[in-house]
């Protein structure tokens, strides 16, 4: 409606001012200025959530292909090395949450903890997915009684991929997810109810991370045009995060468990992390705005 209103206030002024060579000029001027940033804007944005889509539709692509050889760990019966791998496989779906995570009934299957499914008043026996593979494996210590829900699961990414192929990506979904993902870090991950029998969530963290990072990285070319203050502070609070998360990898891809941490460790995390979120969440304004 915005510039529905302003395409007719801009005819009416150049009608009024036909009879004045020069203030025509200026308006006409003016009005194409307006028009350039504005099919410039959308340009961007346009170009943001095109690229976005096939950065979420390449995560879900790792995910069912990382999935596949983690299950075949575990029909194998190779404990040790399936333990190692879970953590590493979830962080595909962990860096496309925004919408992966939007398919709500894909999310049940795959990533429920037991708790969040008991609460939909479903019972133990039809629970699935990545959290039920993880109890099994560091509760029983063993591989036994995963294969099942190992191949549950492959069926289960696959058909969130096919759903991902059909979603329309908008750049307030990409807004609110990175937000999203950031206030799940701080909030709740943080108390590390997320992997409750592995204590791996700090590949969590990480993933979600990288995944509101990429979000603000397809939107920087924007925001470098609104507020180049922004873009800075953002950049510098994303490395104080990763730098801290740095600190408790054991080698170049793996963490420290979460039971390693001392709470001067979650405390900043967590404060480092909100911190981040603050000048994330202003992108709206200048990305929404005209």
């Amino acid at each position: 409606m915005k510039k529905l209103g302003f395409v007719l206030l801009s005819s009416a002024l150049l009608l009024t001012a036909c009879a004045v060579r020069f203030e025509k000029s200026t308006d006409t001027n003016d009005s194409s200025k307006v028009t350039a940033l504005s099919d410039d804007k959308q340009k961007l944005l346009d170009k943001a959530t095109a690229d976005y889509k096939t950065f979420v539709q390449g995560q879900i692509d790792k995910l069912l292909t990382d999935t596949e050889g983690f299950v075949q760990l575990l029909k194998d019966g190779k404990l040790e090395e399936a333990k190692k791998a879970y953590p590493l496989v979830r962080m595909a779906y962990e860096r496309s949450e925004p919408i992966a995570e939007s398919f709500g009934e894909s999310d049940v299957k795959i990533d429920f903890r037991l708790v969040d499914y008991v609460d939909e008043n479903k019972t133990e026996e039809g629970w699935s997915g990545f959290h039920r593979i993880e109890r099994i494996l560091w509760e029983e210590n063993t591989t036994k009684g995963t294969e099942s829900y190992g191949e549950q699961l492959v069926n289960d990414i696959k058909e969130l991929k096919a759903k991902v192929a059909t979603v329309e990506v908008d750049h307030k979904i990409m807004l609110t997810g990175a937000v999203d993902l950031l206030n799940e870090v701080a909030t709740s991950k943080i108390t590390g109810e997320e992997e409750i029998y592995s204590h791996t969530d700090l590949y969590d963290f990480r993933a979600n991370i990288e995944g509101a990072e990429k979000i603000f990285q397809l939107f920087k070319p924007l925001l470098e045009k609104s507020d180049a203050d922004l873009v800075k502070e953002l950049e510098a609070d994303f490395k104080s995060v990763n730098s801290l998360l740095d600190k408790h990898m054991t080698d170049k891809e793996h963490y420290k468990l979460y039971t390693d941490l001392t709470k001067e460790d979650t405390k900043e995390l967590a404060e480092a992390v909100t911190k981040l979120g603050e000048p994330l969440s202003q992108m709206g304004k200048f990305l929404d705005g005209e």
